[in-house]
């Protein structure tokens, strides 16, 4: 039997999953011509499979009630080591429990598959589903190596189905919104796009799962880092904004990796990505923020500025000659728009080659140097929440988006001499 596959013989893949809830990811990023497929209907709730529905797991088993609520889905199946009990199945009736997941797809006749397993899993997984002819929303980051997320995309688009990545941000209308207005010429010149997060996570939350806070697992690549899955979407964000989605679209990228907790991967980086066409982008970011604080995109024009803060959908335009304007847009769910594609022939908002460019990010990161402990007086154990903060963190962070700078050109004592990774 073919079953869930794991990490290693000793990690849980489902055991405390990582990603973060919907925060959020020119016009969309990405389009799709469509032919919907003869297999599923337009008027029946179209059935789901749910691979990992504990952890962040949880958000998706709360939009599949939504949607099926809604009447648009029902879900068939739940993969899971351990089932879920009844409480945990409220209002979704009694979808078949297994850990097999070839074996769950082929009992239930799912349509859709939603993975959202730990990183070293997606690319088997996702293929799996695809050479059952079962569509796909496949949770950020797509893979950990490109060559992994080549293999997925490549197999997806030979079994003819379609994969929707579980970039959230990119559902929002703030992305093809801020799109129209840097075309129109609101802001002049794009001078470049700087990201800022700066959130907290305590000693706990890399101790929830084997593959938590690693590069690697027993010689398999993780590549969970700040910037390559919990923080994710602002380096995606960022990309769509620019409007360079595509692999073909990087030119260079210049990382600086640090960590403060007794970690493997990065838990205080910051990335430069300059394109094929010139722009430079810039994404700060750190798990051990003094002040945790809204994630948000910066763009940087001659004539002013724009700042999304894209968990929110919220946009804040200031630019010469007008006042400061406040718009807040609404936002397109991921799985209810693959469901629509498949139903109705709607443009699909997150295919894999429009994450691209964000795969060359991680490729980057997983070909740099394993990042580099801070040094003891850079950091400070706060004891009532068991977590540990970068002195100054915040405002290095807010300073890398406004200036388009790595931390090591903003004086960080700390910060090594960027590495530099070729297109």
């Amino acid at each position: 039997m073919r079953r869930l596959p794991r990490p290693t013989a000793a990690a849980d893949p489902v055991d405390a999953l990582l990603s973060t809830p919907a925060d959020a990811d020119d016009t969309p990023p990405v389009t799709a011509s469509v032919t919907v497929p003869a297999t599923v209907s337009a008027t029946a709730p179209v059935p789901i499979v749910l691979a990992g529905a504990r952890g962040h797991g949880r958000w998706h088993l709360d939009n599949i009630r939504r949607l099926q609520h809604k009447g648009l889905v029902r879900l068939a199946g739940i993969c899971e080591l351990t089932p879920l009990a009844e409480e945990e199945l409220d209002g979704l009736g009694v979808p078949e429990q297994s850990a097999d997941f070839g074996a769950l797809l082929d009992a239930t006749g799912a349509a859709i598959a939603v993975i959202c397993t730990p990183i070293p899993t997606h690319t088997d997984l996702a293929l799996m589903a695809a050479e059952r002819g079962v569509h796909l929303l496949l949770e950020k980051p797509p893979a950990p190596s490109f060559a992994e997320f080549r293999r997925m995309a490549d197999g997806v688009a030979a079994a003819g189905v379609v994969c929707q990545i579980g970039f959230q941000s990119l559902g929002s209308g703030a992305v093809p919104g801020i799109r129209k207005l840097i075309a129109e010429g609101a802001l002049g010149t794009v001078a470049g796009i700087g990201a800022a997060g700066a959130w907290a996570r305590d000693e706990a939350y890399y101790r929830r799962a084997p593959w938590a806070g690693k590069r690697r697992l027993n010689g398999v690549d993780v590549i969970d880092g700040a910037l390559t899955n919990p923080l994710a979407h602002a380096v995606a964000t960022a990309l769509a904004l620019d409007g360079s989605t595509r692999a073909e679209d990087v030119a260079d990228i210049e990382t600086e990796l640090l960590r403060a907790n007794d970690i493997e991967s990065d838990d205080t980086s910051c990335v430069r990505v300059t394109t094929t066409s010139g722009g430079r982008i810039t994404v700060a970011a750190t798990l051990c923020a003094e002040e945790p604080d809204e994630p948000y995109v910066l763009v940087h024009g001659s004539h002013g500025r724009i700042t999304f803060w894209y968990k929110q959908d919220r946009v804040l335009v200031q630019r010469s000659g007008h006042g400061p304007e406040e718009i807040e847009y609404d936002r397109t769910d991921l799985l209810e728009n693959l469901v629509g594609h498949l139903t109705h022939g709607a443009e699909l908002l997150v295919v894999p080659e429009s994450t691209g460019a964000f795969m060359k990010v991680v490729e980057a990161i997983r070909q740099a140097p394993d990042p580099v402990a801070l040094p003891g007086d850079a950091w400070e154990l706060i004891p009532g929440a068991n977590r540990r903060v970068v002195r100054g963190i915040d405002g290095l962070v807010a300073a890398a988006a406004d200036t388009l700078a790595l931390y090591s050109e903003l004086g960080a004592s700390w910060a090594l001499p960027n590495e530099v990774s070729g297109r």
